[in-house]
């Protein structure tokens, strides 16, 4: 698994847009790991950083896929640059809502923007660590995009296929 950064920023370019911070509730009570198996717990633990974004742009569209976030305080706008236009407001994810999936569908940068109003704290994962635990770990990996999709499915009707199809197509063309 990759090497935690501290603090630091991930390459002098690109400035630091957040920093870790030590989570306050236990990690099993979040929504997208409750009732996971201590196991399955273990695995996925030692993925996640937890970290507090500051207001303003968290990742900007063409900034490299690296994280996969996790909302649990505050909300993240997520905002999308048409070619010939000004960016428009696509949704705005609250607590429990994932954001960056541009990081584990396969692409190498973001395809969306993602900015705060006000500081919010979220938990953060590599989608390079997620694909490697989806390699030496398949039915840990397998639980995860399961509940991963179904996390965003829930915003539209009759996703949940399709979005697992992406998420799975994207783990598995990077490995």
């Amino acid at each position: 698994m990759s090497k935690r950064s501290g603090n630091l920023p991930l390459s002098d370019q690109y400035a630091l847009r957040y920093y870790q911070y030590t989570m306050d509730s236990k990690f099993e009570n979040i929504p997208l790991f409750e009732g996971l198996s201590e196991e399955t717990l273990a695995l996925l633990k030692p993925l996640f950083d937890a970290c507090t974004c500051h207001e303003g742009m968290i990742f900007e569209q063409g900034d490299p896929a690296i994280h996969l976030y996790l909302v649990t305080e505050g909300s993240v706008d997520i905002l999308y640059k048409p070619y010939d236009s000004p960016p428009i407001t696509m949704t705005n994810v609250k607590p429990g809502g994932i954001f960056g999936w541009s990081a584990i569908a396969g692409k190498t940068v973001y395809t969306s923007s993602a900015s705060c109003h006000e500081c919010c704290k979220a938990m953060r994962v590599r989608g390079s660590d997620l694909r490697e635990l989806s390699a030496k770990h398949p039915e840990a990996g397998e639980i995860l995009l399961d509940r991963l999709a179904e996390s965003v499915s829930n915003r539209w009707q009759n996703a949940h296929a399709q979005v697992r199809e992406i998420l799975s197509h994207g783990i598995s063309n990077t490995l």
